[in-house]
């Protein structure tokens, strides 16, 4: 799942909240928790439609979180303007793109699915420079996206030929998916910049709007049989209750207390652990090219991102900072 962008869509951030210590926690367990996301998807598909995967994660995320808007007592928003926002980012959040990854993942792997969602920070890019026009990209940054695109064509690997095990089709699909989480980062930075809204209730309505959405979708998308065990019933309830409920509070923790691009770097967490996952779990096989494309893929993030010039200044301040106190300790010597 990807990271809202600066500014924060639900406000400005507060010294109030969890500590470094606990931030750090909650950061580390999103990650986890959203690179499972992708073995708990192909779990259950091995029993239900991918309409009802999406349908049973959304739902289930918004129970969640609706239960923790009652116990917090939070309150909505009245402006109908606000509401009409969020139902474009329920749809362009959630809707669209669950079901594309639901589907997508009968035809490639666990792992495969992971790494392709590594390239929301670059289609967010791509969205917010060309189609929103919120933001100027440097020549770096735009190589960046480059790198990028380079980096996916070395994943689906054309030289190849078309592979019936990892589908062309399914592999467009996943980064369909991660457009519209492209679109929708690009969006917020555009119309839902300050909502006046807490991290929760921003969170259940993004979720709650999505889960409406699909119920009354259900006569048309969700109603055909299912086959039910211990496993999939299990992988449900993490995917809906975890993965679309619980982490999306954490992740606003986070990125209310670092920020968006220290928040942003999940991105690196989730597909090392569905990699993993999907090798060890589900005794997926990983070529080459996909790890090689993914290298690729996240240095074109850090470029399109500007880390690295970033990074690179900051340790120049850094040097600065430390030599003007080491000239100031010699004079006081």
């Amino acid at each position: 799942m990807p990271t809202p962008p600066h500014p924060d869509p639900v406000g400005p951030r507060t010294r109030s909240g969890p500590t470094g210590a606990v931030i750090a926690v909650q950061f580390v367990l999103t990650g986890v928790i959203w690179g499972s996301s992708f073995l708990f998807m192909k779990v259950a598909l091995q029993g239900i439609s991918p309409a009802q995967v999406a349908w049973s994660r959304l739902v289930l995320g918004a129970l969640t979180l609706g239960l923790f808007v009652l116990l917090r007592r939070e309150i909505l928003p009245r402006r109908l303007r606000v509401w009409m926002h969020m139902t474009v980012l329920a749809i362009s959040f959630c809707v669209v793109p669950f079901l594309l990854f639901s589907w997508a993942q009968q035809h490639v792997t666990s792992g495969l699915a992971s790494i392709y969602n590594a390239t929301t920070p670059i289609m967010t890019a791509v969205m917010a420079w060309l189609v929103f026009r919120v933001e100027r990209l440097r020549a770096a940054q735009i190589a960046g996206i480059l790198v990028g695109i380079g980096g996916v064509m070395v994943i689906i690997a054309p030289w190849r030929g078309l592979d019936p095990s990892q589908s062309l089709v399914a592999q467009l699909a996943i980064l369909g998916a991660t457009a519209c989480y492209g679109f929708t980062l690009a969006y917020m930075r555009r119309f839902v910049f300050d909502t006046g809204m807490t991290a929760l209730v921003f969170s259940f309505l993004n979720i709650g709007i999505a889960a409406v959405i699909m119920v009354l979708l259900t006569p048309v998308i969700a109603l055909t049989p299912v086959v039910l065990d211990g496993w999939i019933v299990g992988s449900l309830l993490l995917l809906g209750c975890l993965g679309t409920g619980v982490a999306y509070i954490w992740n606003q923790n986070v990125l209310r207390a670092w920020g968006p691009t220290r928040a942003s770097t999940v991105t690196y967490i989730t597909p090392i652990v569905g990699v993993l996952l999907g090798i060890l779990v589900l005794g997926e096989h990983i070529s080459w090219n996909e790890p090689v494309g993914a290298v690729l893929v996240f240095l074109g993030i850090l470029l399109a991102q500007d880390r690295l010039r970033r990074g690179a200044r900051a340790a120049r301040t850094a040097r600065r900072a430390d030599a003007a106190a080491s000239a100031l300790r010699g004079e006081k010597v």
